[in-house]
């Protein structure tokens, strides 16, 4: 029998794929004979081969992202050196754009680019009926949103139970963004609401509590925002013991008075707005084709952080075309100025189709030829400056945006947050040269470490801090800021390894209960 397996590589177990249950709801009479099965980025790729091959598939269908190409990459040449045969149709936008350029599209039978919800099912119909497509590559067709099949009910119970779902009320953007591949849309269409809202009601049944919207403009159309909020506010009122949390992308220059109203209704913890800004410079913003009132983008901010409960998290994007450290750094000061819970520092990514690459000559933008295609240099920041930039992101990831750090970090900030945070940075990579996998009560020994050292003077201060939000954070006893001396002294078993010791034991040796 023909089977259509759709599959993909999320970033995380939480996440799940929209894309595949709307491949998946579009089927027709396919449907009934396809599954998706998801797997991780990091599985071994012969595990993954395997389990694929298990379910013996004529059809499958691989969403490739900029997060999992390389190891799908890996997949599909395992796939079809192993069976031939099988036809390996891509899709998504890794391959929408570029398509002759990319490794992974040689491999593969067919590649849809952009819109997949139909095209994938149509040519399932031909290559089933024999009538295979001549050409590789596919345009995908944009059909009416009324006329697609509804994905949300393909979520499975343990998807309702254990993971991310995610919906969207509307597709596509209006605004053209350089950065974005959804400058390359002409608008943003939305799906029928009445509709939308009974889909999200049934999810809300079935024990969904937490909505995460992927629509690129939540408050582009304030009517359609205030029926949504008002559909959750209705059902938090109906069960304030039962709460729940909803997630949307906002534009920061756009927050009529009325759309104010419903926010301030929502109560701590059930509300979410991420809020791009990547830049506050006008001339970087009409570079790039950004569109923002700066000055709107700014008060709308502090009214939402100071009248609100909503949890805010900002984006900034460093290394765009012209734009110079110094000119960053003032847009990250006056972010910090307006408090938002957290801020997504991100480095400029050359997605593919992308418009940004049109500045490469002029501004000299230099990117990662492999995935994710970060900017390694511009005209204006030179590699090890991005290095550091790089750095200084993750470094900030870990102890600003984890909440972990609520009273000590304003200290260690002080009146300039970039220059502080970045000299803390530089001082951190020196002395530990990594960037990742420390334990949060190392990290609050480093930052006691480094103020020791470099401001004295605040220690006491900066210590009580670090104790209080050791404390707030649910630990039972005290810091310890003690310096853990390097050692130097041997296990009394000498220097041999664990494992080896294991292997040198006798049966009936006392010496076997007492060894690890």
């Amino acid at each position: 029998m023909n089977h259509i397996l759709l599959t993909t590589l999320n970033a995380r177990y939480a996440h799940a794929s929209l894309g595949l249950r709307y491949l998946r709801a579009n089927l027709g009479a396919l449907r009934s004979r396809s599954a998706i099965r998801e797997f991780i980025i990091g599985q071994k790729s012969e595990d993954i081969a395997e389990q694929i091959l298990a379910e013996q598939p004529s059809v499958v269908g691989l969403g490739v992202y900029i997060w999992n190409v390389d190891e799908c990459t890996q997949l599909v040449r395992l796939l079809k050196r192993l069976q031939p045969d099988l036809i390996v149709v891509l899709g998504g936008p890794e391959v929408s754009y570029e398509s002759g350029e990319s490794e992974i599209c040689q491999w593969a039978d067919y590649v849809i680019s952009g819109w997949g919800d139909i095209s994938f099912a149509d040519l399932c119909v031909q290559i089933f009926e024999g009538a295979k497509p001549e050409s590789k590559f596919i345009l995908g067709i944009q059909p009416p949103l009324e006329s697609l099949q509804r994905p949300y009910d393909e979520y499975t119970d343990e998807d309702v139970a254990k993971r991310y779902v995610y919906v969207e009320a509307s597709r596509g953007c209006p605004f053209k963004c350089e950065f974005c591949l959804s400058a390359l849309d002409k608008t943003a269409w939305p799906f029928p609401l009445d509709a939308f809202l009974d889909d999200i009601s049934r999810l809300y049944q079935r024990g969904v509590r937490q909505f995460k919207f992927v629509d690129r403009t939540f408050n582009l159309k304030i009517d359609t925002s205030i029926r949504i909020l008002q559909f959750f506010l209705d059902k938090l009122e109906q069960s304030p013991e039962d709460p729940l949390f909803v997630h949307f992308e906002l534009v920061p220059d756009h927050l009529p008075e009325r759309l104010r109203e419903w926010i301030t209704r929502f109560p701590a913890g059930t509300l979410q707005f991420e809020i791009g800004i990547q830049t506050f410079d006008p001339e970087v913003q009409q570079r790039i084709s950004r569109r923002q009132k700066n000055e709107l983008a700014r008060a709308n901010l502090e009214w939402l952080r100071q009248h609100t409960q909503a949890h805010l998290h900002v984006d900034l994007i460093a290394g765009l075309p012209g734009e110079t450290v110094d000119m960053f750094a003032r847009g990250f000061d006056q972010l910090v100025a307006l408090r938002p819970h957290e801020i997504q520092f991100g480095i400029l990514k050359r997605l593919r189709g992308a418009p940004i690459a049109r500045h490469s000559t002029e501004f000299d933008l230099r990117f990662n030829p492999a995935p994710p295609y970060n900017i390694l240099s511009t005209r204006d920041i030179d590699f090890s400056t991005m290095q550091r930039l790089s750095r200084f992101a993750r470094y900030w990831d870990i102890i600003a945006n984890s909440g972990r750090f609520t009273l000590s970090l304003p200290l260690l900030l002080g009146d300039t947050p970039f220059a502080s945070f970045l000299a803390f940075s530089d001082w951190l990579y020196q002395l530990t040269g990594k960037s990742h996998a420390f334990a949060p009560e190392r990290l609050a020994r480093l930052l006691h470490q480094y103020i020791e050292q470099c401001r004295p003077q605040q220690l006491a201060v900066f210590d009580a801090a670090l104790q209080a939000d050791h404390s707030a954070g649910g630990a039972r006893g005290p810091l310890d800021f003690e310096a853990k001396p390097a050692g130097t002294r041997q296990n009394a078993a000498g220097a041999t390894p664990k494992r080896q010791r294991r292997h040198l034991r006798q049966p009936g040796d006392p010496a076997a209960a007492q060894s690890g």
